[in-house]
């Protein structure tokens, strides 16, 4: 609705204070010409909105100027109740601050409004953990986290993976991310952003230094640029097995590296011919020796080749073992 998108423009404009037509348009989802109209329906009505011309220009409010929280529909209203990612909120220290701000906007809302927002808060339950989460140290969060608010340039030792040795940093903080229940900090070091994981980051110190945000950063847009070249650069090593009907429902919790591209229909005794992907061959074996003679390897033929042979120094190893059992 109109009216919807014009309240949203006001407190877009309050809160970033100067927004380029373009700008709106993204976040809104329209066209330029219709922030324009909507902007010339603004003036009409009242609202001191006006435009500033040339570089670094766009729209804006008149200074000082205010507008109350209002106009929430039911859909948003159930939005802001849904569950929060508790887990998240406490370790950064706002699990509290979190009730409460709900707690207040509760308070402020009509009584139909206030049940719209238990109703959706009893029905839907977010849980960002997954199944299979490590508990994770982050001793370092608040440290990392007063640096990136203070916006300070932080001091640690990173602990890298494949047991590297620790590196020492001297890096800009622009922001924190959480994917799933893992946390990263996403920094500058040399004029580079690079993403670290924050259990591996020790020692953390928040120096005097201010920090040097690049020009036009968007946290959100450098974590999806970084997600969709990570996924583009990850090993991959492909195979057909050929999977017994028994065992293919369990495929896909087997193996956490193993992943399921596509499955043929059965053939005359049931079974299925599936391609799959990992990332190294060393993987692909012991997942197809897991399953035993429930899955067969049928290219490449080499990693067929590599399970025959792992499987044959399988039953020489217990055969070995049994002969000395029996001759002790």
């Amino acid at each position: 609705m109109r009216a919807d998108r014009l309240l949203s423009v006001l407190l877009l404009l309050q809160v970033h204070r100067r927004l380029t037509a373009r700008e709106l348009a993204k976040r809104l989802e329209v066209s330029e010409r219709t922030i324009h109209r909507d902007m010339e329906a603004l003036s009409a009505a009242g609202f001191p909105v006006f435009a500033e011309r040339g570089a670094g220009g766009g729209w804006m409010l008149v200074e000082g100027y205010r507008t109350n929280l209002t106009g929430l529909n039911k859909d948003e209203i159930q939005a802001l109740f849904l569950t929060k990612p508790l887990r998240l909120l406490a370790d950064l220290g706002l699990e509290k601050a979190s009730d409460a701000a709900l707690l207040k906007l509760s308070a402020a809302l009509p009584s139909m409004h206030r049940n719209n927002a238990e109703h959706a808060r009893q029905r839907i339950h977010v849980d960002v953990t997954g199944w299979n989460r490590s508990n994770e140290s982050i001793e370092s969060l608040p440290a990392l986290q007063e640096a990136v608010w203070q916006e300070r340039k932080l001091r640690f030792t990173y602990q890298r993976g494949g047991g590297c040795d620790p590196v020492e940093r001297l890096a800009d903080p622009l922001g924190l991310v959480a994917k799933g229940s893992v946390w990263y900090l996403v920094a500058a070091v040399d004029g580079e952003i690079r993403s670290y994981r924050v259990s591996r980051v020790m020692d953390a110190v928040i120096t005097e230094e201010a920090c040097v945000r690049p020009k036009g950063f968007d946290l959100a847009d450098y974590w999806e640029q970084s997600t969709v070249s990570f996924k583009a650069n990850l090993p991959r090593y492909q195979a057909t097995v050929r999977v017994h009907p028994e065992v293919f429902p369990r495929m896909s919790l087997a193996g956490r590296f193993a992943r399921i591209e596509h499955v043929a229909e059965p053939d005359a005794d049931g079974w299925s011919k599936v391609s799959m992907r990992f990332d190294v061959e060393e993987m692909a074996c012991e997942y197809a020796l897991g399953f035993g003679s429930n899955l067969e390897v049928l290219e490449p033929e080499t990693l067929r080749q590599k399970v025959v042979s792992a499987a044959e120094s399988v039953i020489a190893f217990y055969a070995q073992q049994e002969s000395e059992t029996n001759h002790r």
